[in-house]
């Protein structure tokens, strides 16, 4: 009972707790769909395209962590957008637009943060993440975006769940793919935004990916799926924040480390047929 009570005696462990909470169900609903419907180099893509924004956000703001945040959500919007407008009105393929992208906003992120002294202090945060350094404002905007994102999911849910199963019957029923897309393109940049405090840049996608790839291998419905996902993500922040305190390691690789952990355990059950 000690070694469960302790940290909770620090306000700052109390806030990284509930903030890992809100990340870890916000990007377990939320990866299921990505997961669903093959969209993990996009989850990567926008994780990385983030940069920019936060470099720009970093030197309007002197360093302050609300332009940065709110950088990083225009950046990671504007690079879905683009990714969308390429691939609807070119005839390459997604994945070509996403890789264009990708890589066109990583490198003007480098450069921007190459520009900054002791930037390789400044902004290793924002690469690994450091949500025991999240305010009880950080906290509030976390959970605001947090919210907006799952209503947004909640009121577009069947439309969703269609486009990930069968898109010739999203098609068929009518069903404004288009717009959809460009929606669910900026959840996921919402919420990969999130994320940004808890896990960083570097280990964003792993969040978004890895719960919900380990409910998809023991999972036979949707919901199920979401509510499994949106567990292993939030039992992953707690114990790798635990795992963080007592062992003295990066909480965000510690999470994300969690999240691997779990994944190999169902990925195991599953060979076996046990599962």
């Amino acid at each position: 009972m000690d070694l469960i009570l302790a940290p909770l005696a620090y306000p700052f462990m109390v806030r990284a707790l509930i903030a890992s909470v809100i990340v870890g169900i916000v990007c377990g609903v939320v990866g299921s769909f990505v997961v669903l419907r093959g969209m993990t180099f996009l989850g990567d893509a926008l994780a990385h395209s983030i940069l920019p924004g936060v470099a720009i956000g970093y030197l309007l703001g002197r360093g302050a962590k609300g332009p940065m945040f709110w950088g990083a959500i225009l950046a990671a919007i504007l690079a879905s957008l683009g990714i969308g407008a390429i691939s609807k009105r070119t005839r390459l393929r997604e994945d070509a637009s996403i890789g264009i992208i990708f890589a066109g906003m990583l490198a003007l992120g480098i450069a921007i943060i190459s520009s900054v002294k002791n930037y390789a202090v400044d902004l290793a945060h924002i690469l690994f993440g450091n949500v025991l350094a999240v305010s009880w404002g950080d906290l509030a905007l976390i959970g605001g975006l947090g919210a907006l994102v799952i209503l947004t999911v909640a009121a577009f849910f069947k439309e969703f769940m269609v486009m990930a199963f069968d898109p010739v019957l999203a098609s068929t029923l009518r069903i404004k793919a288009g717009i959809l897309n460009y929606i669910f393109l900026a959840v996921i940049s919402v919420t990969v935004v999130v994320s940004l405090q808890t896990v960083g840049v570097a280990l964003a996608v792993a969040l978004l990916i890895t719960p919900a790839a380990t409910a998809y291998l023991v999972a036979s419905r949707l919901l199920t799926l979401m509510a499994i996902s949106a567990a292993i993500g939030v039992v992953s922040g707690i114990l790798g924040l635990y795992l963080s305190y007592y062992f003295g390691i990066a909480s965000g690789a510690s999470i994300v480390l969690v999240c691997t952990a779990f994944f190999l355990i169902a990925l195991t059950l599953a060979r076996s047929r046990r599962i």
